[in-house]
């Protein structure tokens, strides 16, 4: 069998194979044997969070590769801190932008809690220390939170050894957009569908001085509302 072959009887199975899906409320690794790289895959009901720094090719431009490097890792650093303690499971880094999933009764409030205090790490921590350390030469780091919920089937792709977990539906894709949709307002960098903002407790809807943390609904990003915020979290 040639190359070509190969490929066109690998795509052909794909395309008129039965798919196997189960419903799950734990998160999959790429090992798990239910999932192969044919048609299986494990449903879940998870809110989906994308987080990454604004403006990062701007800063690449500007900055030397080192430099660069140590506000990337610095922020994907405390980023993927904080995710992991409000019980998110981080399922994949592309370049300076970290996804992440949340599962179970409270996922909505552990992921805008999540936000919320990276958020504070980028104030409180991180651009201070460069701030301190190269005063006029420090580059501003901003960032952007994209988070939504819903269904979304996780499948395993990619090839032995270089295998991966790709994540299929909305949730995943509305998220992503939030994080980087260049129409939204700059100065509210926490952004949530409102489904999410739906299922949100009074923790996650009420601002430190008592007065609603959110602003909106927004209707810019068709088809779904949405809202943003500029508050942040401190850490207890």
């Amino acid at each position: 069998m040639t190359f070509k072959e190969d490929l066109q009887a690998k795509v052909r199975g794909l395309v008129s194979d039965t798919w196997g899906i189960t419903n799950g409320n734990i998160l999959p690794s790429s090992d798990d044997p239910a999932l192969t790289f044919g048609n299986t895959g494990r449903m879940l009901d998870a809110c989906i969070l994308y987080a990454d720094i604004r403006g990062s090719t701007e800063m690449v431009d500007e900055l030397c590769d080192t430099r660069a490097a140590e506000y990337y890792k610095a922020f994907l650093h405390c980023t993927a801190k904080i995710l992991k303690r409000n019980l998110g499971e981080i399922t994949a880094y592309d370049g300076d932008r970290v996804m992440a999933v949340f599962l179970g009764e409270e996922k909505e409030d552990n992921a805008v809690g999540a936000a919320l205090e990276i958020g504070c790490a980028v104030d409180e921590i991180i651009n201070p220390q460069f701030l301190q350390l190269y005063t006029a030469g420090h580059r501003q780091l901003r960032h952007t939170v994209g988070i939504d919920k819903g269904m979304v089937l996780v499948s395993k792709t990619g090839v032995r050894v270089d295998s991966d977990l790709v994540w299929v539906g909305a949730a995943a894709n509305y998220a992503a957009k939030l994080n980087s949709f260049k129409g939204l307002d700059a100065n509210f960098p926490i952004r949530i569908t409102s489904e999410v903002f739906a299922s949100l407790s009074k923790l996650c809807l009420v601002g430190s001085a008592g007065g609603p943390m959110w602003q909106g609904p927004y209707n810019n990003f068709d088809p779904r509302l949405h809202y943003r915020t500029n508050f942040t979290r401190s850490f207890t």
